[in-house]
């Protein structure tokens, strides 16, 4: 017998579905609770899908929910439901796939998707055979509903598909799909192109196995009628570019014509799928060659895609001027991550590596629109192209520049600015000589009376500061600068926080130029504070950080601190410790702490103590909730990652003067649990802040080295290469300080960072910071360390030549010296490398330079005049006259 609902049962559901529509609070209360009841019994869910599925009466909103509902169900209790439900269900989807209705035959599709989700395609067999068998059906919403359903599980189960545990039912499902690529109707065409899509960046076998039909059927489809169709076809073609560009390169020059119409697709979605195409084209490395002769075509057309479009000019409220008294929704604030200390050391030539740390987020002009259009779509597209073509691109893009920047209608202008702005990373070399002309108009965009315009001149005017600063400062930066401080306290809140987000660019380009400017910069950053809404005060935050990163020690000023420490200091009383707006804050501060040094002084006390806390209060509810993970919550680690960081800041800046927060607290019984943290992040700060505790007051350190050592020994796994990185170099910095009593410690540690030094691939800041702690433990127990200086010196050489001449080069230096005291035949067979790092250095202190002498000496007396004559043959010019100026071989 088939299973029949009661009337009254019924009755009592349909009251129940049309309570939940109610937009009363108190109404949906009653029904959440009603439901939670209403789930004991197993065949509550039989009345859900029978209203779906049966109940054609009803009407459509209401027993679409009642689908709804019962897939929510599904999702949280279907392991519970007995079988006779499960099956009722199952059969009833399967035989009203075909409902009239788009609204239900779509609900229905989601609640098979729902089942199959829970592991149900298995225990399912006869749900893809009938489903494909209904695609068959001559009843039109039969086989559209059939499809959506098929569509929904290709997204959600396309590895399942492929895999053997199905018998892989692709190899049926693909060459069926392929055939409904001719169907009459739109709407299918559609989802038999959505559905094959789903198995291109996966190569499943039974496309590749398809691939040439596949690509014919799409080519047949170019030109369809219908906007979802051939942005199914776009989106497909984008994808094989990047599995399959072996397929395409013979129509290579049809799809590009193809796409260069389709991007100027009357219909968004079509445009925007097919200005991915250019995008993942200029990542492919044929681009330059089936591209360069298409660019007279394709670069007006992405030129016309970066303007603006009506409705993009109504959401961004492109008529409002001034809106900085309107508080900030929440969810407009992006949730921001902390980036967490890494110690890197100096090479030549600048700061850091060059491009490690690029932001990510440099190019995001309108990032409350953070919905992907067809205006960034096209604006990334030719600021990749830029990085492909460089200069090659600007006889297309210069002739069409001057009519956009000087148009009378802003959109136009403002997309002419926003072009300037994406190509300034591929075409500087080519756009130099213009710069001198077009830098003074960009600086008088930032008058605009459009708050659109002045925005994205901020963002542009940023892409070209390194050239700015590369000026006399009175040409260009001082102007720019002047401007961009106005339009900090500009009126409009997108404006500000565009110009916040270019001078915190500026100032990392022109670090101590800014200098003589500090005190009016100052000014502008503090009366921003009483000014802001929430969003923009955390971008002043950064920028009041990096101005501290730039400017350093220059900061120092009596004057300059009185301006900036009152406000920062009235923030963070404000805050309370479990805010998140204490992250940014806390990064801001450690940057002013690391940059005032002695000057920060007075205000640490209360700024040390908070960091403790936070440390502290995170681990008690980290313990409560390992404890009891069903009455409390696992505590956010970022508190305590970014309090960790601030003190490794406070102690880099204040030194010594650390000395009596640390006596005063339990901050070394907290490190030891913070380093033994499961979280990666929360290790690579605690072993950040011990190398700053060991140099800033090694006292309140020693005492705990037993216990602590054979942690950060184990800690020396290149699998967490930034928790690697900042343990070795702790171990360095404790080396050191314990000088030979560091005897005991040296087997711990010694043969992992041997094995890392020696590892292919391994980071250029790891294999550094390991060279210089290898070197260190050398210097300080040399007989412990030496007998392995074989295994290490060539990798040890190589990976030093490249640092600047600085305290941690001098000791590492001084122990491979000691090293080949004791064990010179390690280092015989590489003794080339070892030449070329000694001539690496500039000036090396006396002493140094006398071991150097002594070493080089040694070995050229060792094998004779004649022997070093053909051993020194070997060397590039440069160093033959680096040894012999400097040291006389």
């Amino acid at each position: 017998m088939e299973w029949q609902p009661d009337e009254q049962g019924l009755q009592q559901v349909l009251q129940l579905l049309k309570d939940s529509q109610s937009p009363n609070t108190a109404t949906q209360r009653a029904v959440q609770q009603k439901l939670e009841q209403l789930n004991q019994f197993p065949d509550f869910n039989n009345y859900l899908i029978f209203v779906l599925t049966r109940l054609k009466t009803e009407d459509e909103p209401t027993r679409s929910l009642s689908g709804l509902i019962l897939k929510n169900n599904v999702k949280a209790h279907y392991q519970n439901f007995p079988p006779a439900v499960a099956d009722f269900i199952k059969q009833e989807c399967l035989n009203n796939i075909g409902d009239p209705s788009p609204l239900i035959r779509a609900t229905i599709g989601i609640l098979i998707t729902t089942i199959t989700s829970k592991g149900e395609l298995q225990t399912w067999p006869e749900l893809l055979p009938q489903l494909c068998n209904l695609l068959n059906s001559e009843d039109y919403n039969t086989c559209e509903g059939s499809f959506g359903a098929l569509q929904k599980i290709c997204e959600d189960s396309s590895e399942l598909l492929e895999s053997d545990a199905l018998n892989r039912p692709l190899n049926i499902m693909i060459p069926k799909f392929l055939q409904f690529f001719k169907h009459c109707s739109p709407k299918i065409r559609s989802h038999a192109i959505a559905c094959v899509n789903q198995f291109i960046i996966g190569r499943a076998q039974a496309l590749m196995d398809n691939i040439d039909t596949f690509i014919e059927s799409l080519f047949a489809l170019a030109t369809d009628e219908d906007s979802e169709v051939r942005k199914n076809v776009c989106r497909a073609l984008v994808m094989l570019l990047e599995v399959r560009i072996d397929r395409l390169i013979p129509h290579m020059h049809s799809i590009i014509q193809y796409m260069l119409q389709r991007t100027q697709d009357p219909d968004e979605n079509v445009s925007l799928e097919a200005c991915e195409f250019w995008l993942t084209l200029a990542e492919q490395p044929i681009c330059k060659e089936v591209l360069s002769g298409h660019l007279v075509q394709l670069i007006p057309i992405l030129v016309n895609g970066m303007k603006y479009s009506e409705i993009d000019i109504i959401l961004l409220k492109g008529d409002v001027e001034e809106d900085e008294a309107v508080p900030d929704s929440e969810q407009d604030i992006k949730p921001r991550f902390h980036k967490s200390r890494t110690v890197t050391l100096q090479h030549e030539g600048g700061e850091g590596e060059e491009g490690e740390d690029v932001d990510e987020d440099d190019d995001d002009d309108d990032d409350t629109l953070s919905d992907w259009n067809l205006r960034k779509c096209s604006a990334a597209a030719l600021d990749v192209l830029a990085n492909v073509f460089r200069d090659e691109l600007l006889p297309h893009l210069l002739p069409l520049l001057k009519g956009l920047l000087f148009s009378p209608d802003w959109v136009i202008k403002e997309s002419g600015i926003l072009v300037l702005g994406a190509i300034a990373e591929g075409c500087m070399q080519g756009m130099v000589p213009y710069l001198p002309e077009l830098l003074p108009h960009l600086i008088a965009c930032l008058c605009d009376k459009k708050a659109l315009v002045r925005s994205i001149a901020c963002w542009t005017l940023s892409r070209y500061a390194h050239w700015v600063v590369s000026q006399p400062p009175d040409s260009h930066l001082k102007p720019l600068m002047t401007e961009l401080l106005k339009r900090i306290l500009d009126g409009n809140k997108r404006v500000q926080e565009a110009a916040c987000s270019a001078f915190a660019t500026l100032e990392e380009e022109a670090c101590t130029e800014l200098v003589p400017y500090l005190s009016f910069i100052l000014d502008t950053l503090v009366f921003a504070f009483g000014k802001y809404q929430h969003k923009n005060l955390l971008i002043l935050y950064d920028a009041i950080g990096t101005l501290a990163d730039s400017v350093g020690h220059h900061l120092n000023q009596p004057e300059y601190i009185q301006k900036l420490m009152p406000p920062l200091i009235a923030k963070w009383n404000e805050l309370k410790d479990e805010d998140k707006d204490l992250f940014p804050l806390l990064e801001c501060l450690s940057s002013v702490a690391t940059a005032l040094q002695s000057g920060f002084l007075p205000y640490c006390e209360p700024v040390y103590q908070r960091c403790v806390t936070l440390v502290q209060k995170t681990l008690a509810q980290a313990m409560m909730y390992n404890q009891h993970p069903d009455q409390y919550e696992a505590p956010d680690k970022d508190f305590m990652i970014v309090a960790l960081d601030l003190l490794s800041g406070l102690a880099e800046g204040l030194g010594a003067s650390v000395d009596q927060l640390v006596a005063r607290s339990n901050i070394m019984t907290l490190l030891f649990q913070c380093m033994q943290d499961p979280m990666p992040e929360v290790r690579q700060s605690s072993f950040a802040l011990l190398g700053d505790l060991t140099k800033a007051c090694f006292p309140h350190v020693k005492p705990c080295i037993a216990e602590f050592m054979p942690i950060l020994g184990l800690n020396l796994n290149p699998e967490f290469i930034s928790v690697c990185n900042n343990a070795t170099w702790a171990i360095g910095e404790i080396a050191m300080q314990m000088g030979s009593d560091m005897q005991p410690y040296v087997g711990l540690v010694l043969n992992n960072l041997v094995e890392i030094i020696n590892r292919p691939n391994t980071p250029k800041t790891l294999l550094e910071n390991t060279a210089i702690t290898i070197g260190r433990l050398g210097y300080v127990c040399p007989q412990e360390v030496s007998p392995m200086l074989q295994q290490f010196i060539r990798p040890w050489c190589t990976s030093l030549r490249n640092i600047r001449d600085n305290e941690e080069k001098d000791s590492a230096f001084r122990g491979i010296c000691m090293m080949i005291g004791v064990n010179p035949a390690g280092v015989v067979q590489d003794f080339i490398f070892f030449c070329d790092a000694v001539a690496s250095w500039v000036s090396p202190k006396d002493d140094l330079r006398d071991m150097f002498y002594k070493i080089l000496h040694g070995f050229k007396d060792q094998v004779g005049e004649e022997n070093w004559q053909q051993f020194s043959e070997q060397f590039p010019p440069l160093l033959k006259e680096r040894l012999s100026a400097c040291y006389g071989v």
